[in-house]
This record gives structure tokens, sequence and C-alpha cells, in this order.
């Protein structure tokens, strides 16, 4: 893998580029060039353009970081020849024809399912009892509130899009592992982890958001993963 000064982070569901505030200045402070990106959570394909227009926007070697959702999206897009490595924050790694929908449902149950919404044109949101108890458990309740305030409605395609290209099998891949998880179980986790042959794989005491309330663990594997 070519060191890689550019670090592209990809947001997950019911969520934002503000997912990575705190690890930003980290990344910025190890010299490294941070971009977030927007997704529209509509479909993975959209999702996954929007990836591969930010990446022609950089100059050299890239470093996908993919949180949950966002795991579905970096395995797609990460075919790209400028990206050298995929990092997993408790993300969805799928294989052809895999999405992170069968993924989810192939695995040991959560708690998320209870927690969703449907409107009525196939957007899902967080309850705030999702987010409190669910999601992000283990931050402050002004974080709490802000998340459930801000948060992206996912759509059902986007979940359920299908990989074509799972990446991970030919760029070196990392993973950060939520052990107090429950929207992606942590034994669906570590199992991802291992299929992916992940180089290195570090456990955090966390919620589904690590970024938010383990940030230097995140920011570290992110830096060994660009050395």
């Amino acid at each position: 893998m070519a060191k890689a000064s550019n670090i592209l982070f990809v947001h997950g569901a019911w969520a934002n580029s503000s997912s990575w505030d705190k690890v930003l200045p980290l990344i910025e402070a190890a010299r490294l060039t941070g971009t977030a990106v927007s997704l529209s959570l509509t479909t993975l394909a959209e999702d996954v353009a929007t990836v591969k227009r930010a990446i022609e926007l950089i100059d050299g070697p890239v470093l996908l970081v993919g949180h949950s959702y966002g795991g579905s999206v970096i395995t797609e897009a990460g075919s790209d020849p400028k990206v050298a490595g995929l990092v997993y924050i408790a993300a969805f790694a799928p294989d052809v024809g895999e999405s992170a929908a069968s993924l989810g449902a192939g695995g040991p149950p959560t708690q998320i399912l209870e927690q969703i919404r449907p409107d009525a044109h196939g957007f899902f949101k967080l309850t705030r009892a999702g987010v409190d108890e669910v999601f992000a458990q283990d931050l402050p309740e002004g974080e709490r509130a802000l998340i459930f305030a801000t948060q992206n409605p996912l759509a059902g395609a986007a979940f359920g899009g299908n990989i074509t290209v799972p990446s991970w099998k030919e760029k070196p891949s990392f993973y950060l592992r939520a052990t107090e998880d429950n929207t992606i179980h942590p034994e669906l986790q570590k199992s991802m982890a291992t299929r992916i042959n992940a180089k290195r794989v570090v456990d955090v005491p966390s919620s589904h958001l690590p970024m938010l309330s383990h940030t230097r663990a995140v920011a570290d594997l992110i830096i060994a993963a660009a050395e």
C-alpha cells in the first residue's frame, strides 16, 4: 500500500459529514489532509458516484474511511486506482451481491429495527429512543439530541443496494469494531473484519458512533493505515 496523505471520510445512515468533526482535527494534526463527503442516502449508486467525484478532485493516493452504511459505499468506490486502502469504522463490508441490508439481516439481531420509522416515500428515520438507547447510548444528552435533530433519512433503496466490485479483495483494509454496538452486532463486525482479512483490527467499547465517543482510537487507526 502506498503511503496516503489524503483521507476521504464517508458517513453512514442517519448522518452527514459532521460525523467526522472530532476526527478531522486529529488527522490534520498528523499532517494528513482530510475531506468529508455528504451522501444523499438515496441509492448506493448515487452515493458511490459522490465519493468517486471527490476522489477525482484529490491529488495522490487516497485512503477511504467508511462508517456503518458508508462501508458499503467505500467497498464499491474503492476500486478507483487512486484508492490505496480502506478503513471500516463499525461498518458493513459486503461481498459481491450483498448489501448492508442483507448483511444485517443475516447476522445476530440487534435493537435497531425496533427504532426506525418509515415515511410514505421509502425513507427511514430513527426514533429519539433509538438514538438514546441503540445508536448513540454512550454520548452526552446534548450530542444525542443534536444527532436526532440533524439525522439524514435513509432510503431503503440505498441500504439494499448490492455490491458489484468488493474492493477489499484487492486493497489493504483495516477495521475498528465497536464492542457495545446495538446497531451492527459486534459479532457481525468481527466476522466481516475476518473475511476482509483486515491488516489491523481494533476493538473499542463503543456504541455505534466510535468516531464521536472514542475519537482518538479512530484517528490512531486511520493514521496508522495511512502510514
